[in-house]
């Protein structure tokens, strides 16, 4: 993929139309960016962070109130983020979030969540996944799509399936009332657009999950969406839920962006729910794949979900982005029948919705990976050296 491609195909069809939040890095630092109506405007000397000005009363009037009319050339930032071509003294995109918690929620789509039982089946094993898949279908078929998680009805589901020895901890979060909500990576930890993004090289059996992510302020609201791949390593997870924290988080193992688009008249949560995610995947073996589903089959509506995530309950002051789940794990197979799909190193990935953007990366060993050095008080010392607001 060409630098000026990887920086036109990230944009989204109307961003000249759109409101949107960015991080760029400068030769100073970090910088937080406004677009609206297709002009940039530099939202640093106001807030510091991206967290403080989303989290401020009226994020949209504050770019005409507060922004600073900026020169950021996007393209060329967009372009600049490709890890193989990066000129570290320019301008380049990084993850659309600084202190927000970054937070994801698990077997929200039927298609999702049998194949986290297909997992667990499997102890983790991927030559034994076609047989279980088949047999899983066989008892459960995809009617499940119909239940509304919680309700009676899916009550009794539970009680037929637990009946026949074929309940499962997925169908648990899956159907039952409790969503499964965790803790994906650490505050500053995800990549960008154009970044790698890692896999642990224990895991031989491994794949993106694309994925719808909220934008949510201190005070529970949603802003705005992005995109994300929430890196899995199915095998790790396959072989004991306990294992989630070393499936999901690993170095690279979370990339965001390209941008934030903010909700406002013309960009609405309704939006989201109509948006279609489409992921391809480009091996240097000649590997291809391209696969597409809708964010609104969720079993869960989004607004549900991100009041499980926040509330009275549990309070996130700067913020939070939640992963929705995805609408598909691919499972195409990736040599001999059967054996389904996993990552090698080289796989570009690519997660697209047109009003999204595009968030493309590159697959790497973890430990290939850059690591991550830029945390919090990393952060906190770089604004004050520029004396803008933390």
């Amino acid at each position: 993929m060409t630098d000026a491609a990887w920086s036109a195909e990230a944009l989204p069809q109307d961003w000249r139309d759109g409101a949107f939040a960015l991080r760029v890095m400068t030769p100073d630092g970090p910088s937080v960016f406004a677009l609206l109506g297709g002009a940039s405007f530099d939202m640093t000397p106001a807030f510091g962070t991206c967290s403080a000005w989303l989290n401020s009363d009226d994020p949209l009037g504050a770019i005409r109130r507060e922004g600073v009319p900026s020169a950021l050339d996007l393209p060329a930032a967009l372009a600049n983020a490709h890890h193989a071509a990066r000129d570290a003294h320019k301008p380049w995109l990084l993850a659309p979030i600084d202190l927000q918690v970054i937070k994801a929620a698990g077997v929200t789509y039927v298609r999702s969540m049998l194949e986290r039982v297909i997992e667990e089946r499997c102890r983790g094993d991927a030559t034994q996944a076609e047989a279980v898949r088949a047999e899983v279908r066989a008892i459960i078929g995809d009617d499940l799509a119909n239940l509304v998680p919680g309700s009676p009805q899916a009550a009794r589901v539970k009680e037929a399936l637990v009946a026949k020895g074929w309940w499962s901890q997925y169908l648990e979060v899956g159907i039952g009332p409790d969503a499964e909500i965790f803790t994906k990576a650490p505050v500053l930890s995800a990549v960008g657009v154009g970044s790698k993004v890692g896999v642990h090289p224990m895991s031989s059996w491994s794949n993106p999950e694309p994925e719808a992510v909220m934008v949510v302020n201190g005070q529970g609201r949603i802003v705005g969406a992005t995109l994300g791949n929430d890196v899995n390593l199915r095998d790790v997870e396959g072989r004991s839920a306990l294992l989630l924290g070393r499936a999901k988080d690993n170095n690279a193992s979370c990339a965001l962006g390209p941008m934030i688009r903010l909700f406002d008249a013309g960009f609405t949560l309704e939006d989201v729910r109509r948006a279609e995610l489409r992921v391809t995947i480009t091996g240097r073996d000649g590997f291809t794949l391209d696969e597409h589903g809708p964010v609104g089959a969720i079993a869960r509506d989004p607004a549900d979900v991100v009041g499980q995530m926040i509330g009275a309950h549990h309070q996130y002051p700067d913020g939070a982005v939640l992963f929705l789940g995805t609408p598909f794990s691919p499972v195409k197979d990736r040599g001999a029948p059967g054996m389904g799909f996993t990552h090698k190193e080289g796989d570009v990935v690519r997660i697209a919705s047109p009003r999204l953007g595009a968030l493309a990366n590159e697959v790497d060993r973890t430990d290939e990976c850059p690591p991550w050095s830029f945390g919090i008080g990393a952060l906190m010392a770089n604004l004050s050296r520029r004396g803008l607001p933390r």
